[in-house]
């Protein structure tokens, strides 16, 4: 029986539809998600990983309205709210500027680039990371959304940057319609994202004492191991932001070589943010990732916090195993939206 209606976009439903593939599978297919529209006879339902499932009317068998996703049983309990605002700090961009409950950021650097023949000297703005250098919408913008939108591209535009749009699936309190109006107008969704959270003290416990550097600064030896614009001083900056900053580095073989892994972690009061973990290729799967982040979690430990949390890519297989491993779960999903017909300037 189908319950639900157009009335009921913007929660979370179950639905059941003729599987019209022309497969000799399953005759149904099951979709559970928030659905963002009813339009036209199809309808609209993003699921946790930020796939949109486009369902014709007429193929529905069943729907209901069902509970927002269940809490997570093991970990910390929090807010997608309150870990958006976590991850913010621990990636604080250089410039920012508030339209509503927007929170426009932007971290960018000169850097040259080749001229056109017509031109004499060329120069280009180029953003580290995408975290420092998108739209944080936690709420009503102030303005009708397109208004919203161009006042956007319009501030990343006088700045030399793509505009980006930040938004989470997955979990209550998240922004799936706010993604699927994007869609509408052509925003492309690129990098999805998840952000785990843990317990901190199984992670101190994983790994023995000794063995690494900690320090408050990224300093030469950290920046030649880290694979991300690290030698910038914008990239310095948003690297030491943050309510309590440290670096992890285990040295490598030589005083002049590069560390065997390094780590960061950011202190903000009960949590624990880890990022940046990287290690020598030739020296993994022998615990350095594990030891750095134990090192890391006794010093936030010393500081009160009793949380974890740490982001990584869907593609990223290994490290997926590791933070598992170490007891970490998907809170939810996040993805970057790209304004359309603007182009990236650089490596982010």
């Amino acid at each position: 029986m189908v319950r639900i209606s157009a009335a009921d976009v913007g929660k979370r439903v179950s639905v059941r539809r003729l599987d019209e593939s022309g497969g000799t599978g399953e005759k149904f297919t099951d979709t559970v998600g928030v659905l963002t529209s009813w339009d036209k006879g199809v309808l609209l339902i993003t699921r946790r990983d930020g796939q949109s499932v486009r369902i014709p009317e007429s193929a529905l068998v069943a729907g209901k309205v069902v509970p927002p996703a269940p809490a997570r049983r093991r970990g910390p309990a929090a807010s997608y709210e309150e870990l958006a605002r976590v991850a913010a700090r621990a990636w604080r961009p250089v410039e920012s500027e508030r339209l509503g409950d927007w929170e426009l950021r932007a971290a960018v650097q000169e850097g040259p680039r080749e001229a056109r023949p017509w031109e004499a000297v060329v120069g280009r703005r180029e953003g580290f990371t995408r975290r420092a250098n998108s739209v944080l919408p936690l709420g009503d913008p102030g303005l009708p959304l397109d208004e919203a939108l161009t006042v956007v591209r319009q501030w990343y535009g006088d700045r030399g940057l793509p505009a980006y749009v930040q938004t989470a699936t997955g979990a209550e309190g998240t922004q799936e319609l706010l993604g699927a109006e994007l869609e509408r107008r052509g925003w492309i969704r690129e990098v999805t994202a998840e952000l785990w959270t843990g317990a901190l003290a199984p992670v101190a416990d994983r790994g023995e004492p000794g063995g690494v550097v900690l320090s408050r600064r990224a300093d030469e030896a950290w920046l030649a191991r880290y694979q991300r614009k690290g030698g910038s001083e914008v990239a310095l900056q948003v690297l030491g932001s943050g309510p309590s900053v440290w670096f992890a580095a285990v040295p490598g073989a030589s005083e002049s070589a590069a560390p065997a892994a390094i780590g960061r972690c950011v202190v903000d009061g009960r949590w624990a943010g880890f990022a940046a973990v990287e290690v020598d290729p030739e020296q993994r799967r022998r615990g350095l990732a594990t030891t750095v982040m134990a090192a890391l979690a006794r010093r936030a430990l010393d500081e009160g916090a009793s949380a974890a949390w740490l982001q990584v890519e869907t593609d990223n297989a290994g490290a997926r195993a590791l933070y598992a491993g170490m007891g970490f779960s998907a809170h939810h999903a996040y993805h970057h939206y790209r304004a359309p017909g603007t182009v990236e300037n650089g490596r982010y």
